[in-house]
């Protein structure tokens, strides 16, 4: 039987003969990759396609394990990498500043004393620390990018203590939602030590406050979660930080000692100034006499009141309301060595052989400490016998006991806040 195609059929069946031939290209191509890269192989071989292949393999090879080591090198400086921790400051108290610029060492900007908002940024440790300060830095307005905070408070009267309190509210709410997880507080005590007021807010009370550096002799001081902190310099009356200098250190001092303050009615300061001009000594040192010593600083004042500092041999400290003065540590600012009286002042600070002022003696301090003013002509006496080279040697070990002070204070600071909020970091 004949069997005719029609031109019909026949285009049909060159389009099935097409697509035939393309799915078998399509899966040697797809499905067959062994196959042609075996025949692909044989051809660069056979046509000395690539005669470097093996050596361009072994290079890459090569490269690989230099860059897996590379990468291994590099996590083991990230994880031998000490591990540092951020810390925030609010200085809502003039300590702050001594805190700050004298025993940190921070900057600040900007520099001008009396700035609304003032900020600084430092490295001590392991701790990276930010500071604010000013009438600007107010509840709620402080950029807070960290969960460790220190609080910087005055607690020395009433109406200090209501304006504390309202702070300590503010950073328990932020505790409380999670914000903020450490929490320390710098205080400046009351100078009877009565410091009941934030007992409930440690946290050994069930509070929140990890950690307390308190000034004066509190009782409370156990240096575990209470520390003692030194009052330091007056920087509410812009008292600056002084850098040791040459002229400092060897200048002819012309005056024995000096007294600037207020000498107040039936005080040892009275009984100061009497032994002074009954014995004839009061030409021999600086004094304001009779008047009443301000409190509002000026910069005339204050310049007087350094100049003072820096031509005396001696700075006479009578106590006060608390043994521990400003004026303590404003004279080694300059190398004037403190006659300090050494006796307990009234009300509920520890008494104890060291006190009063056990954190000074406690790291050595190298003052002259009396009981009674009536020592005080002896101890001139023998100065009048020193020799100027004497005198060089006393101011540089001062200036440097000083130094060596707040260094150990820094260090103190930043070991005990490491230990207690990171010690599980």
């Amino acid at each position: 039987m004949r069997f005719f195609l029609s031109s019909h059929h026949l285009f049909l069946l060159l389009i099935f003969a097409y697509v035939a031939f393309s799915l078998y290209a399509a899966y040697n191509v797809f499905f067959s990759t062994k196959v042609l890269s075996r025949v692909h192989r044989v051809v660069k071989k056979e046509t000395g396609w690539n005669p470097w292949e093996d050596e361009q393999v072994e290079y890459n090879s090569a490269l690989n394990k230099k860059r897996e080591a590379f990468k291994q090198y590099l996590g083991k400086i990230d994880k031998n990498k000490p591990k540092r921790y951020k810390v925030q400051i609010w200085g809502k108290a003039a300590i702050g500043l001594y805190l700050w610029e004298h025993v940190l060492e921070g900057p600040l900007n900007p520099t001008d004393k009396v700035a609304q908002w003032r900020e600084g940024e430092l490295q001590s440790g392991k701790i990276d620390f930010s500071f604010y300060t000013g009438p600007a830095v107010v509840q709620g307005h402080v950029p807070l990018d960290m969960n460790s905070l220190v609080l910087v408070l005055n607690g020395r009267e009433k109406q200090k203590v209501t304006y504390s309190t309202r702070w300590l509210e503010h950073v328990q709410t932020l505790v409380q939602s999670n914000t903020v997880s450490h929490v320390a507080v710098v205080l400046l005590g009351n100078e009877h030590c009565n410091n009941n007021w934030i007992s409930p807010h440690l946290k050994r009370n069930g509070g929140f406050v990890d950690l307390l550096f308190v000034v004066y002799d509190s009782p409370w001081v156990n240096d575990k979660d209470v520390f003692q902190w030194p009052l330091g310099v007056a920087t509410y009356r812009q008292f600056p930080m002084i850098r040791p200098n040459a002229q400092l250190i060897t200048s002819n001092r012309p005056y024995l000692c000096n007294f600037l303050g207020t000498v107040y009615k039936n005080s040892s300061r009275e009984t100061l100034m009497h032994i002074l001009t009954q014995s004839g000594l009061e030409k021999d040192c600086i004094t304001t006499g009779r008047e009443k010593w301000l409190p509002q600083e000026t910069a005339d004042s204050l310049r007087r009141y350094q100049t003072a500092l820096a031509q005396s041999e001696l700075t006479l400290c009578p106590v006060g309301i608390n043994t521990e003065s400003y004026r303590i540590y404003e004279a080694c600012s300059y190398g004037s060595v403190p006659v300090v009286e050494d006796v307990m002042t009234p009300g509920s600070c520890a008494a104890g052989p060291s006190s009063p002022l056990r954190l000074l003696k406690a790291a050595g301090a190298p003052f002259i400490f009396i009981s009674d003013w009536k020592e005080l002509p002896a101890i001139l006496q023998r100065e009048r016998g020193m020799t100027q080279e004497q005198r060089v040697d006393r101011r540089r070990r001062l200036l440097e006991w000083y130094s060596s002070f707040r260094q150990q204070m820094k260090e103190r600071f930043t070991e005990v806040i490491e230990e207690t909020f990171f010690k599980n970091g």
